[in-house]
């Protein structure tokens, strides 16, 4: 029995995985915002992409749909949109007999999953149904209480909304992604990947999960083991507090759900450390804070991304030294300050050999190590010669 429970785990957690590749496969430079969904949707909240039109927003979120077959709903919303046009029309015939019913066949209330565009463009009354459809997962329609199938809701602004009355709908949005116009190395991808979706060359993809294989997992995410960074966490958030960046006591305990979302998503029952990485999509809150926040998490994780920059930074100032101690005599006083220098830079990187294991890590270090040496015999035979 426990060898075929593991299994079956072990087939879940594939397929978890296998969801998130097929999800972001057909979109060039989306992997960040196919796991923004996919997170969202193991733990069943819901996300946000916020960025200008046409940066495959709405395409992504049909694709998650069809990957686990899910019933779809999509909406542009606009300050003129009428509750019917997301909840259904009244029924006149009930109406006729004094009953208040709603026509939803095809509409949000029967929906799993959800994507509304510029979301924040809807009027009072829509956003009030969809605070308690987001929050409690029942719509409130006259004097009926409906409990609706909504698992994840993905919204779409081209803003950041600063209206009070909008604060609420836009902190139940638990994960938000800034989803940038690709940068101009991917143009070349993005035309060849374009063309083929326009040429429909893209097949529909063929389910990976359904709703049941879903629920399990969503289960599975409090099996997950987080005593292990529950520290390291409490730690991030005072930082993050202290650099100004305030998490709501609920997004610090829902939170959890996505850090433990991510473990899955790895294939792992238990968090490490790299799995506080998600706190990139649960804490910002202003578009300027998503680069703000990527960076003191790198600082404060022992990741590779982060010492990869900073080797990367040092390889720079190693490469301008060896510039310089070229053109320079053996009796310029320059050269004792660039021996300095690049010791204590040797130190830094001896430092990191001791203190990481990552492979990608180690070889680079290696290799700059390489060049302050080869630097530093070169600074020393001028020095040398001077003394002579």
């Amino acid at each position: 029995m426990a060898q075929s429970g593991g299994a079956e785990v072990g087939g879940l957690l594939e397929r978890i995985r296998k969801f998130y590749e097929l999800l972001a496969e057909p979109f060039v430079g989306r992997e960040e915002e196919a796991r923004a969904i996919t997170l969202a949707i193991l733990a069943r909240e819901h996300v946000i992409l916020i960025g200008e039109p046409g940066t495959a927003k709405s395409a992504l979120a049909r694709r998650a749909a069809d990957l686990i077959q899910a019933r779809f709903f999509k909406y542009l919303l606009t300050k003129y949109t009428e509750p019917s046009e997301l909840f259904g029309p009244l029924d006149l015939n009930a109406l006729k007999e004094g009953k208040y019913v709603r026509i939803t066949t095809g509409k949000l209330p029967e929906a799993e999953i959800v994507f509304l565009d510029e979301v924040f463009n809807a009027n009072s009354a829509i956003l009030n149904a969809l605070l308690s459809i987001m929050q409690e997962r029942v719509w409130y329609d006259g004097y009926s209480e409906i409990r609706v199938p909504l698992w994840t809701l993905i919204g779409a602004s081209n803003r950041v909304p600063d209206e009070a009355e909008l604060e609420a709908v836009y902190d139940r949005f638990m994960l938000r992604q800034y989803t940038k116009p690709l940068p101009e190395n991917k143009w070349s991808d993005l035309l060849e990947a374009g063309w083929r979706i326009e040429a429909g060359l893209i097949p529909r993809p063929e389910p990976v999960l359904n709703m049941d294989m879903l629920k399990r997992a969503h289960d599975m995410i409090f099996n997950v083991n987080l005593e292990p960074v529950k520290q390291k966490l409490l730690r991030v958030y005072a930082v993050l507090e202290e650099r100004g960046i305030h998490l709501t006591d609920r997004r610090k305990t829902k939170a959890l759900k996505i850090i433990a979302a991510n473990a899955l998503l790895e294939g792992r029952l238990t968090a490490n450390e790299r799995d506080l990485l998600v706190l990139r999509f649960v804490a910002p809150r202003d578009v300027d804070d998503f680069d703000r926040i990527m960076v003191i998490l790198t600082e404060e994780l022992r990741m590779p991304e982060r010492y990869i920059r900073e080797l990367n930074d040092i390889r720079a100032n190693v490469r301008e030294a060896a510039k310089l101690v070229a053109t320079l005599k053996s009796y310029d006083p320059r050269l004792v300050d660039l021996f300095r220098s690049l010791k204590i830079a040797r130190a830094r990187i001896l430092s990191i050999l001791r203190d990481v294991d990552d492979r990608s890590v180690r070889g680079l270090a290696e290799q700059v190590l390489q060049e302050i040496d080869d630097v530093l015999e070169k600074i020393s035979r001028k020095l040398d010669a001077y003394t002579i």
